[in-house]
């Protein structure tokens, strides 16, 4: 069985944990119909309205040279009739390029069990580590890249929880890895 070094989860975990739960439990923060689950997204998509615009404000004042223009979509139905909320960083070199702008996307399929969060083209993170300082500021990176991951082989297996110990405790006898 595993020790764990710490008391608390840090918030990614605690976030997949929830996330987890939910499927196991087929609900998403105690709603079970689709009206209910919609809802609960219009306010998680107000709660990150401030959080997004302070992370572009970031990447607009340290990387563009505060060149760039934050702009938010507002919650509205896609294509399909899911839920859609955008916060999008644009500048004039990435619209010369024809490039799609830094995003942070709330969504809720129509076909989902829950919301989810993404980006435009995230897929690669850049890897400059030459001094232990770098490799610490990587923390929170490597935490959304190793969440991300656990989420999606989740899916892989039909978005059956059972691959994650955690989400059946009653089953304390573990084979170690």
């Amino acid at each position: 069985m595993t020790t764990h070094t710490t008391t608390t989860a840090p918030a990614p975990l605690e976030a997949l944990t929830r996330h987890f739960i939910d499927l196991r439990d087929g609900n998403h923060f105690g709603h079970v119909t689709r009206s209910g689950k919609e809802s609960a997204f219009t306010e998680a998509v107000q709660l990150l309205d401030a959080p997004a615009r302070r992370v572009l404000g970031e990447f607009n004042e340290h990387l563009l040279d505060d060149t760039g223009r934050i702009d938010a979509t507002g919650l509205h139905r896609d294509a399909r009739g899911g839920l859609i909320a955008s916060w999008l960083l644009t500048w004039a070199e990435q619209r010369a390029a024809n490039l799609a702008p830094i995003s942070i996307i709330a969504t809720y399929g129509a076909g989902f069990h829950h919301p989810h969060l993404r980006g435009a083209t995230i897929g690669e993170w850049p890897l400059n580590v030459a001094e232990p300082e770098h490799a610490e500021e990587l923390v929170p990176v490597l935490r959304a890249i190793a969440g991300a991951d656990i989420h999606n082989l989740v899916f892989q297996v039909g978005g059956n929880v059972r691959i994650i110990p955690a989400m059946h405790p009653a089953e304390a006898e573990r084979q170690p890895a």
